[in-house]
């Protein structure tokens, strides 16, 4: 399996701050929104990853994550000239992916929980071995802002429904999707929505109407922040705060889940720690190099 982010967009909801920069280099909290989705991929043990960007911010993903041989992965980058729609990505990818399985995640969606690690497991065990999609669904406050997927009364998926102005529950699909290798010819085949773009939900509703869409519903224990508004991205920096300073262990320290994973020596670490040493995070690789 292979892992595509798309971090393109404008930004627009984070407007005036992401006028100049994008917001996938926003710190939560303590390093880049971007890290989040890439630090779910390696711990996942996912190595090969395309980033899908915009032209004007190419250069500087790339002086970011240069080709990814610094973490002991694979890492890619491809255009998107335009916001044409999420499914658009598939579309661009498909070089890149070949003829693998994927792992479609958002650039600005930030997940925790418990066991969450084992879930997605399962979920890409359940690909590779039978096909088809698999997501998660997330309650909500507002679904008229998202993907809502719908269930009987059995608890089976019937609907799936882009930003419903009546929305027929209050399960949210989230950015993060596993699909088998028909997702690129899906997207190709999908029709830009009423606002003109090309929607992932519509993806989604086709795996349905196969026959093929999995959903998981996250529970308690679990959040999930749509890091694209002020009011989530404030949310999401609060909470990764709480929880390392609670517990002293970082989230989304991608230089860690290399070291961890194996992917990286002990010698890479304190390479990649040392230019950061007057850092908390910098401290926190140097003390994982000496244990």
């Amino acid at each position: 399996m292979k892992a595509v982010i798309l971090a393109g967009g404008n930004g627009t909801r984070l407007y005036p701050v992401t006028m100049t920069l994008n917001k996938h280099f926003l710190p939560v909290y303590n390093k880049p929104m971007i890290y989040y989705p890439l630090s779910l991929v390696m711990l996942l043990g996912i190595k090969d990853v395309l980033f899908i960007v915009n032209p004007g911010d190419l250069e500087n993903f790339r002086s970011l994550f240069k080709d990814g041989s610094h973490l002991g992965m694979n890492i890619h980058y491809r255009t998107q000239e335009k916001p044409n729609g999420l499914a658009e990505g598939l579309i661009l990818a498909e070089d890149f992916i070949g003829n693998d399985n994927i792992l479609y995640l958002l650039g600005d969606n930030i997940f925790f929980g418990n066991d969450l690690i084992g879930l997605m497991e399962n979920a890409k065990a359940e690909i590779e071995m039978n096909g088809g999609s698999y997501v998660f669904g997330y309650y909500v406050k507002d679904p008229h802002r998202f993907g809502i997927v719908e269930f009987d009364e059995e608890g089976n998926v019937i609907s799936i429904e882009e930003k419903p102005k009546k929305p027929k529950s209050h399960y949210a699909v989230v950015g993060m999707y596993f699909y088998d290798n028909k997702a690129v010819e899906i997207a190709k085949s999908v029709k830009p929505s009423k606002r003109g773009e090309l929607e992932i939900t519509s993806v989604n509703e086709e795996y349905l109407k196969r026959g093929e869409l999995k959903v998981k519903l996250l529970g308690r224990g679990f959040a999930w922040f749509d890091a694209g508004t002020h009011d989530s991205f404030l949310e999401a920096g609060e909470f990764v705060s709480t929880i390392e300073n609670k517990t002293g262990l970082m989230i989304g320290c991608i230089e860690e889940i290399a070291y961890n994973n194996g992917w990286i020596d002990k010698d890479q670490l304190v390479k990649l720690a040392k230019p950061l040493k007057k850092t908390d995070y910098g401290k926190y690789l140097l003390e994982l190099a000496k244990s």
